[in-house]
């Protein structure tokens, strides 16, 4: 009898040993399953991260030489083509054209001399972002004023934190792209620029008091979705509100917080 109860127990230890192992083993292949989909998740993340990044940056670059190529025929073309004019009729005149003719015309030239050196800080400045995005950004504006005659306003509450380079690349072209739209359709006359530093929240709006749009009736590739779209890639939430009276996008960028390695 006392075998008999000897092989049950031996019996019975090796099927909740079977199963222990059993259980171990499926807990084990779980969790790994689980590890190497947050491994690849984490890893498509990163490969769309930088994706987008680059994107990013090619689109900065045609945006700059665009806005360059527009200024150079729109705004310094039509100058020296007014100093080339009065030139032509001093030589009509020959020897009786006056000081003040010649005056007039080296200030044309000047002028143009002087926005194509803007215009060259622009290209020097426009992938990069040498410094941060809030001085990228203002002198977008600066030069968005002075060409287009657009009254550009910027303001800075808090106290500045320096963010990540990647993440102020897609923050810039975001703006870049704002201001885009707005000087292609809103037909406002102002551009207001807010950019706030608080509890480790960057918060910017960007308004105008154009015509607006519906937001709803924005499709599938849109400039708008794609802003929104790059906003969630580095953590922040973009929204948009837009009336007769004019709209505004707002950015809220929780900052990550960084931590200084300190040497031993």
């Amino acid at each position: 009898m006392e075998r008999e109860e000897i092989q049950l127990l031996i019996i019975s230890s090796s099927i909740v040993l079977f199963t222990l192992l059993t259980t171990v083993f499926i807990l084990f292949y779980y969790f790994q399953k689980k590890k190497s989909e947050f491994l690849l998740d984490k890893i498509e993340s990163e490969l769309i991260f930088q994706s987008e990044l680059v994107k990013s940056k090619i689109e900065i670059k045609e945006q700059t030489l665009t806005n360059v190529s527009r200024e150079l025929h729109d705004n310094i073309g039509q100058i020296l083509s007014v100093a080339l004019m009065e030139m032509n009729m001093m030589l009509e005149q020959k020897e009786n054209f006056s000081k003040s003719q010649l005056l007039e015309t080296k200030q044309l030239v000047n002028k143009s001399l002087n926005e194509i050196r803007v215009l060259a800080k622009l290209i020097n400045g426009d992938v990069t972002i040498e410094s941060n995005f809030i001085d990228a950004v203002s002198d977008d504006l600066e030069r968005i004023q002075k060409f287009k005659n657009i009254k550009c306003s910027l303001q800075l509450e808090g106290d500045f934190i320096a963010l990540n380079k990647e993440h102020e690349t897609i923050i810039y072209r975001i703006l870049q792209e704002s201001i885009s739209n707005i000087l292609k359709h809103s037909q406002s006359e102002v551009i207001d620029l807010k950019i706030k530093f608080s509890n480790q929240i960057c918060t910017i709006e960007i308004s105008d008091k154009g015509k607006g749009f519906g937001v709803d009736s924005c499709k599938k590739g849109s400039g708008l979705l794609n802003m929104k779209t790059r906003a969630k890639l580095i953590g922040a939430d973009l929204t948009v509100n837009s009336s007769s009276q004019g709209s505004k996008i707002t950015i809220i960028y929780p900052i990550p917080v960084q931590i200084e390695s300190q040497d031993e």
